[in-house]
């Protein structure tokens, strides 16, 4: 009998479109992306089951969108995009990646860009799943959950840098 872990890991299945923008920087950008989407499946979230699809795309076309959605016509690390009336069973929506800012972030922050992207996969599907950070105590919950997962993919806390493992030293 599988363990409800081993259930969660299968229950988001993600889709990797290349869209715009060179992505050839990011090795294994398929298995990356796919391992971030498990590490939120395994995370106490309710309603973490279905599909979503990620797009690898370019700072202009994520102009594009977020100016035409979201009133704000420059480019965004990422947008995240809920299914809405009409879309498949089970689908919850897209996630779409500006290639130019990630990469420029990643090197300010002097972050490797594999963690970067796998950062902003788990914020993207978390803002899918109804978490945001438009108030101090919604960006504590959404952060707080973030931490945890990313800590389960290896990755330190991208607020403070630390690697969160849950054990008290």
């Amino acid at each position: 009998m599988p363990s409800v872990q081993d259930t969660n890991a299968q229950a988001l299945v993600v889709e990797v479109l290349d869209d715009d923008g060179d992505w050839s920087d990011l090795a294994n950008a398929e298995a990356l992306i796919a391992q971030a989407a498990e590490a939120v499946a395994k995370a106490p979230i309710e309603g973490a089951v279905g599909s979503v699809a990620v797009a690898l795309s370019s700072d202009e076309v994520v102009a594009q969108l977020n100016g035409q959605f979201r009133g704000k016509p420059k480019p965004t690390n990422v947008l995240s995009f809920p299914a809405g009336a009409g879309a498949p069973p089970g689908f919850i929506g897209d996630v779409i990646l500006a290639h130019e800012t990630v990469v420029r972030e990643a090197q300010e922050q002097d972050l490797q860009l594999r963690e970067h992207v796998q950062h902003l996969v788990v914020h993207g599907i978390l803002h899918l799943l109804g978490y945001d950070h438009e108030t101090a105590d919604m960006a504590e919950k959404m952060e707080a959950l973030e931490i945890s997962i990313l800590s389960s993919l290896g990755i330190a806390n991208p607020y403070t840098g630390a690697l969160e493992t849950g054990k008290s030293e």
